[in-house]
């Protein structure tokens, strides 16, 4: 159960509240699910309960202090920020949902939420009249204006001795929220997606060869994406990184553009999407048999086989293509999806800093015959995702 929760890095926010008890039960109930649970307590959440219990629940230690010297050299609500794939408060009192409405950052916790980029949850917790005040409700309708997702208890008894809402969500309520901001779409089940990968090479003799920088990172992670969201995957990959490949793959290995095109060839009339991340070597030669050895070397290159013109002109479903220029990227691109016959083009500019080659990192923009699309510095699981939503609405 809850299994989306497996290996995700979960920031859990601890205000001061008495319902600060419930959050032990979330934060053991989430390392059992078996995410990276990291714990970021007020000077208030401490007077309930001590640190001491997150750290034995989540098995990571707890920070209350930004200005804690047992640290390591990295900034570490930063640093917790970029690896946090989600963040909850809970309990997120009247205080601390004020702050967060003003952008005020003068602890650990404030600093560390305003720094992250994933879902971040709050599960409100306070007495009735201070639920109900409009000021609190107008600092809860303006997160949720930016993003935020709020999660209510119901109404009951409250430890001032009150009846009424402001009950902190239970932990299994909690629970299953966060597991929801991890599910995967299955809008790919019973279609088979081809995806290509890596960088080919053109051998000069046994022992050198000419290819790219490709490290097969975009490619791999469009095929993970289109499996997860339920489809078959034809994975044809030349050299890459070295990557955990389902089983349940069908694979190709293709050291050189020749090999590419006849494994493409063998698969592209089962397919319904082709997409064709892979970076082929452009040229070839007739490499020599033997270790070449003299002072000077001249190479005589021709074009070799266009794996994308090929498919373009022989596919069965849709094809997506990947122009990677220095210079002139929209035209160039255009120019591309029109002379490949393809569907949608990814254009990178590679000069960019955090796009292109051995990155983990890519900026591109989506090309279609009607649309193009500019997005940000994204990893590249979030561009796979991307090319994956707005292919299957072509």
């Amino acid at each position: 159960m809850f299994e989306q929760l497996r290996d995700k890095t979960i920031l859990v926010g601890v205000s001061g509240g008495i319902a600060a008890y419930k959050t032990c039960a979330l934060v053991s109930k989430l390392a059992q699910c078996g995410a990276d649970v990291h714990v970021m307590m007020t000077k208030s959440a401490t007077e309930f309960v001590a640190p001491l219990s997150f750290e034995s629940l989540s098995h990571n230690r707890v920070v209350t202090d930004t200005f804690d010297r047992n640290f390591t050299w990295e900034v570490e609500h930063v640093s917790l920020a970029k690896k946090a794939d989600a963040v909850i408060i809970a309990p997120a009192t009247a205080n601390i949902i004020a702050k967060l409405a003003c952008g005020i950052a003068d602890d650990f916790l404030t600093t560390t939420v305003l720094a992250c980029k994933c879902p971040i949850v709050f599960a409100p917790a306070m007495n009735t009249a201070m639920f109900e005040n409009t000021i609190t409700r107008e600092n809860t309708e303006k997160l949720i204006s930016r993003g935020f997702k709020a999660i209510y208890g119901g109404s009951g008894y409250l430890a001032c001795g009150d009846v009424g809402s402001g009950r902190m969500a239970e932990p299994e309520q909690m629970l299953s929220e966060l597991s929801g901001l991890f599910e995967t779409k299955k809008d790919l089940c019973g279609k088979t997606v081809l995806v290509t990968s890596g960088a080919t090479r053109c051998n000069i003799d046994p022992v050198r060869f000419i290819s790219n920088r490709s490290s097969g990172k975009m490619g791999y992670n469009i095929a993970l994406a289109a499996y997860e969201r339920g489809a078959d995957i034809v994975y044809i990959h030349g050299f890459t990184d070295a990557f955990s490949i389902p089983a349940a793959w069908k694979t190709e290995q293709a050291a050189t553009t020749v090999d590419l095109l006849n494994a493409v060839e063998k698969y592209a009339d089962s397919v319904d999407y082709s997409i064709l991340a892979a970076a082929p070597c452009d040229y070839e030669i007739v490499p020599e048999s033997k270790k070449i050895k003299s002072s000077e070397l001249t190479l005589h290159l021709k074009k070799t086989a266009d794996v994308a013109a090929w498919l373009g002109n022989n596919k069965h479903g849709k094809l997506v293509i990947f122009a990677a220029e220095t210079e002139n990227g929209i035209v160039n691109a255009k120019e591309k999806l029109a002379k490949k016959n393809a569907d949608m083009v990814v254009l990178n500019d590679v000069t960019q800093t955090g796009a292109g080659f051995d990155v983990d990192t890519n900026i591109v923009t989506l090309i279609t015959k009607c649309n193009e699309i500019a997005l940000p510095i994204k990893t590249k699981r979030e561009v796979a995702d991307a090319i994956l939503d707005n292919l299957t609405e072509l």
